[in-house]
C-alpha cells in the first residue's frame, strides 16, 4: 500500500488501471456549481467533452493538477472527430493525394527558391519550382575539393570541370551522328580505293576528338571571359575560377593547348575545311556569343548558329571522305550533296531554343541580377513564343530530310511521336509564360528530343537495311556495281585516249 500526495485519495497502486481512472475522471470533470459557473465560466461555448490519452496508459498514475486534468506536457487531448481527422492524414494515400494537390496549386517565381503566392478564392499554397540539376562544372568542382590540394585526380578534375562535360557531350554526338548519316554505300568499313568510298573508323576517331578539345577551349574562354558574373548565379557559383581552385593562368593554358590540339586534330586527322568550321566555332562561341550576353538579347541566336556548326563539320568531314575534287568548302558544303548537312545543322540550331528558353526561364531573376540580357526576363511573353515558334520547324525539318535521301520515308512517321512531345510541351510553356510547371516539362523534353531524333534518324539511315539484308542472304548490290562498272568503263577509255597514238598528218 502507498499513500498518495495530500489532495489524492489513498489507494493500492495495482488498482491504478483504466476503469479506475476512467471513474474518477468522471469525479474530476464533475460540472461546477450555477453560482460558480456563472461567476468563473468564460464566454466562449462550453467544449465538447473529451477523452485523455493518458487514460490508456496502463499501471501509472498520473500526477494531477488541483484542477483534476492531468498536466499538458504528460498527455494530449483529442476529440474523437480530430483523431478521425488525424489518422486519415497519416494515412499514406491520404499524404500522396495532399501531395499532388499541392503540387498541381505550385506555380514558381524563382528557380531555386521558395515564394508564397495568394491564389484565387479556393485554393491557397505555397508555390516553389523545382530546380533544374546543377551542371556538371558545379558537381566536379565540388567532388575535387575533397581531394588533396596537389593531387593530380584534383587538377584534372578541375581542367575537366572547365571543359563542361555534359554540353560539351552533347556537342561531339551532333557531330558524329552526321558523319555516320552521309550517304556512301559502305558504313564504317576501311577504304579501299576511290571506286568505294566509305567512312573510316581513323576519321570518325579524329572528329570525335579534335571536336572535343575544340569545345572544351571554348568552355574554358567562356569561363575565364565571367567569373565575377558566374558568382552571382546559383547554377554557377561553384565554377572552380569562381571559389579559387584553379589559377586564370592555368586556365588560358588549358584552353590555348585544347584548341591548338582540336584544331590540329581536325586538319591532320580529317580535312582543312572542318579544321575551319572548328576554329570559327571557338571564335564564335568565346570571342561573339560570350560578351554579347551582357549587350543583347540576340546573344540566343548567335549561339543557336554555334551549335549548329558541329552537325556541318560532321557532314564535311564525311564528304571528304568520297571528295573527287580538291576538297575545298565549296565541294564539301555548297553542293547539291550538301543539303543533308544543312539540314541537320537546321535541326541543332532550332533545338538551341526550346531548350534555352525553358532552362534559363526558373533562374530569370539571376541572369537579371549578373546582367545578362536574356529574353526570359526582358521580354517573357516572347521568351515562350520563340520556343514554340522554333518546336515546330522539326516536322517539316524530318521530313525534308526524307526528301533529300538522308533516311527511308519511315523516319516522319516514328519522329511524330517525339516531334509531338516536345511541341505540346512548347504549347504548355507558351501558354503559362513558364508557370506551373511548363518550363521543367519543356526543359526535359529538349534534353531527351535531340537524342531520339539522332537515333532514329540512324536507324533508319537510306539503304541501309537493304545493304544489310544482301550481304545477309549474299546478293550483290546492283547500285553499286552498276556505278564500279561505269567508272572502270570510264577509266578505262580515258588510259586507252593517253596512250593511243595521233594519226600524222604531215605530208
Amino acid at each position: 500500500m502507498r499513500l498518495r500526495p495530500a489532495g489524492n485519495l489513498l489507494r493500492p497502486f495495482t488498482l491504478d488501471n483504466v476503469c479506475w481512472r476512467s471513474s474518477q475522471q468522471l469525479r474530476y470533470a464533475k460540472p461546477p456549481t450555477r453560482a460558480f459557473a456563472q461567476t468563473f465560466a468564460p464566454a466562449t461555448s462550453a467544449q465538447p467533452s473529451q477523452l485523455k490519452a493518458g487514460y490508456f496508459l496502463s499501471n501509472r498514475l498520473l500526477p494531477r493538477t488541483h484542477d483534476g486534468s492531468a498536466p499538458k506536457h504528460r498527455s494530449t487531448s483529442i476529440t474523437s472527430d480530430d483523431a478521425t481527422t488525424r489518422a486519415k492524414e497519416e494515412l499514406p494515400h491520404r499524404r500522396r493525394q495532399a501531395a499532388r494537390r499541392n503540387a498541381a496549386s505550385v506555380e514558381s517565381r524563382t528557380g531555386e527558391e521558395l515564394s508564397t503566392i495568394t491564389s484565387n478564392s479556393s485554393t491557397p499554397s505555397v508555390a516553389s519550382e523545382h530546380p533544374l540539376p546543377p551542371d556538371a562544372s558545379s558537381a566536379l568542382t565540388t567532388a575535387s575539393a575533397k581531394h588533396p590540394v596537389g593531387s593530380l585526380r584534383r587538377q584534372l578534375s578541375l581542367l575537366l570541370s572547365l571543359s563542361k562535360p555534359r554540353l560539351t557531350v552533347v556537342i561531339v554526338l551532333t557531330a558524329m551522328a552526321p558523319y555516320a548519316l552521309y550517304p556512301v554505300p559502305a558504313f564504317l568499313s576501311p577504304s579501299i580505293g576511290l571506286d568505294t568510298p566509305s567512312l573510316s573508323p581513323l576519321t570518325l576517331t579524329f572528329l570525335a576528338t579534335g571536336t572535343t578539345l575544340c569545345c572544351a577551349s571554348a568552355n574554358a574562354l567562356n569561363m575565364l571571359y565571367e567569373p565575377a558574373w558566374d558568382a552571382k548565379m546559383s547554377r554557377t557559383r561553384n565554377r572552380p575560377l569562381v571559389r579559387g581552385l584553379l589559377s586564370e593562368r592555368r586556365a588560358l593554358a588549358f584552353a590555348i593547348l585544347a584548341a591548338v590540339g582540336g584544331v590540329g586534330a581536325l586538319y591532320f586527322g580529317v580535312n582543312p575545311t572542318v579544321a575551319f568550321l572548328g576554329a570559327a566555332n571557338i571564335a564564335l562561341y568565346a570571342g561573339v556569343y560570350t560578351p554579347m550576353k551582357r549587350i543583347s538579347w540576340l546573344n540566343t541566336w548567335v549561339g543557336a548558329v554555334v551549335g549548329g556548326i558541329p552537325p556541318l563539320m560532321g557532314w564535311a568531314a564525311a564528304a571528304g571522305e568520297s571528295a573527287t575534287g580538291d576538297g575545298s568548302f565549296r565541294e564539301l558544303l555548297f553542293t547539291s550533296d550538301a543539303a543533308g548537312g544543312w539540314l541537320l545543322a537546321a535541326l541543332l540550331f532550332a533545338w538551341q531554343f526550346p531548350h534555352f528558353m525553358a532552362l534559363s526561364w526558373p533562374i530569370r531573376e539571376e541572369y537579371k541580377a549578373a546582367g545578362h540580357q536574356m529574353l526570359c526576363w526582358v521580354n517573357p511573353a516572347r521568351n515562350a513564343r520563340v520556343a514554340l515558334r522554333y518546336s515546330l520547324l522539326f516536322f517539316p525539318l524530318s521530313v525534308a530530310l526524307c526528301a533529300v535521301g538522308v533516311t527511308e520515308w519511315s523516319f516522319a512517321v516514328t519522329s511524330l511521336p517525339v516531334n509531338y512531345w516536345l511541341t505540346r510541351e512548347a504549347v504548355r510553356f507558351w501558354q503559362n509564360e513558364g508557370f506551373k510547371g511548363s518550363a521543367r516539362g519543356l526543359f526535359w523534353a529538349s534534353v531527351w528530343h535531340i537524342p531520339v531524333i539522332m537515333v532514329l534518324a540512324l536507324v533508319q539511315k537510306k539503304g541501309m537495311w537493304g545493304r544489310v539484308w544482301r550481304s545477309i542472304v549474299g546478293e550483290p548490290d546492283l547500285e553499286d556495281e552498276d556505278e564500279y562498272d561505269e567508272d572502270w568503263v570510264t577509266d578505262e577509255a580515258d588510259k586507252e585516249a593517253e596512250t593511243a597514238v595521233p594519226p600524222n598528218r604531215s605530208k
